[in-house]
């Protein structure tokens, strides 16, 4: 069945709350880690970085969750998202969202583009790129 933005936006919900599962320390890594697929291509600002393997994918992931964690981060508000259906087994999400803290303050508020595939596996994000506001 082909992808629709509907149903990449609910998965990417669904992974949204996995990570911040994780990054509060309630969440198991390993479920976090099914939303990705490998290779996978993580840039930023500060560079690109292509992950070939599982364990690279689990280090950089684990990465960021403990930096987050260091800031007292408990959750993500999308302020706006879109998605853009490339062919029937991949789609573009871009979203706008503000990291928060368990006070309700804002952390960060990184723009972040999201490649998702579907195949054999189903849904996995095979691109992750950061914008820092």
């Amino acid at each position: 069945m082909p992808l629709d933005a509907a149903a990449v936006s609910s998965w990417i919900g669904g992974y949204l709350g996995t990570f911040a599962a994780c990054a509060r320390g309630e969440g198991d890594m390993a479920s976090l880690l099914g939303h990705f697929g490998v290779p996978m291509i993580v840039t930023s600002d500060e560079g690109v970085v292509t992950l070939m393997t599982d364990d690279e994918a689990a280090a950089v992931m684990q990465s960021q969750v403990d930096g987050l964690r260091a800031l007292g981060f408990d959750h993500t508000d999308v302020l706006h998202s879109e998605v853009t259906v490339l062919n029937a087994t991949s789609a573009l999400y871009r979203g706008t969202m503000s990291r928060r803290n368990v006070d309700g303050g804002e952390i960060g508020c990184p723009t972040i583009t999201y490649l998702v595939t579907d195949d054999v596996a189903g849904l996995r994000i095979v691109l992750l790129a950061t914008q820092e506001q």
